[in-house]
């Protein structure tokens, strides 16, 4: 007779991007176990492929694809399942700003933790009074591209392709242009071809855009002395 099957449960969350809704369950333990040979490799790219990975196991509504996700969903999906699944808080080490060298233990409940949103924040950039562009949002392997490849020279190039990759359509009141009808290379070539100051205001919409923060108060215990810390990114949440 086979080993009896034991349900997880399921939660439901909705994604900070879309405002759709999307059941999980919590990992398992051999979901938990690639998570950890991921965080003792330390090497950011294979945990964040752990991480798509968990998320591909536990999404449970169809249709998700987690390949699509912007990286702030992913964080936020990725912080939830781990709160269902081994504890709702985190434990954090963090360095007092006050003196630049203590630090300290915190505990964080992962339900403080939300993706916040600048109110400025826009994915339609108005580039003169003729051109606008809409921007779609970095997946996470895009993500990945563009914050672990070498200095200098190439990281200037991944970022500018990028940006590139993240234009979903130029447009006029009369005309558009779907960036998917045109190659990586035409795109680029049209990213280069911008302003100075039509260039910084992409660069205002990946500087603004929602992303997975936290504040702590941490108090120094050499000085005494209480400062905010801003954590962000899953990176810094990973535990």
């Amino acid at each position: 007779m086979p080993l009896p099957k034991i349900d997880a449960p399921t939660y439901e969350l909705t994604l900070p991007s879309s405002d759709r809704k999307v059941k999980y369950r919590p990992f398992l333990v051999k979901e938990e176990k690639l998570l950890i040979i991921a965080m003792e490799s330390e090497d950011m790219n294979q945990i964040q492929t752990a991480v798509k990975q968990v998320l591909s196991n536990c999404i449970l509504t169809r249709g998700i694809k987690v390949e699509k996700l912007s990286t702030f969903d992913i964080e936020y999906l990725f912080l939830n399942i781990r709160g269902k699944s081994v504890g709702e808080t985190v434990d954090v080490i963090l360095t007092c700003p006050d003196d630049g060298e203590t630090r300290v233990d915190v505990t964080i409940p992962l339900s403080d933790i939300q993706v916040q949103k600048d109110p400025k924040h826009t994915n339609i950039i108005q580039l003169d009074e003729q051109f606008s562009m809409k921007m779609r949002y970095p997946s996470l392997s895009e993500f990945i591209q563009e914050n672990f490849v070498d200095s200098g020279a190439e990281q200037i190039d991944q970022s500018f392709k990028m940006v590139a990759k993240c234009v979903e359509q130029v447009f006029t009141e009369e005309e558009s242009w779907a960036a998917s009808d045109h190659t990586e290379e035409e795109m680029v070539e049209f990213i280069e071809g911008l302003g100075t100051a039509q260039f910084k205001q992409l660069e205002e919409f990946f500087t603004t855009m929602p992303k997975l923060s936290h504040t702590v108060q941490v108090t120094n215990p050499k000085t005494g002395v209480k400062s905010d810390v801003v954590i962000e990114g899953l990176a810094s949440f990973f535990s």
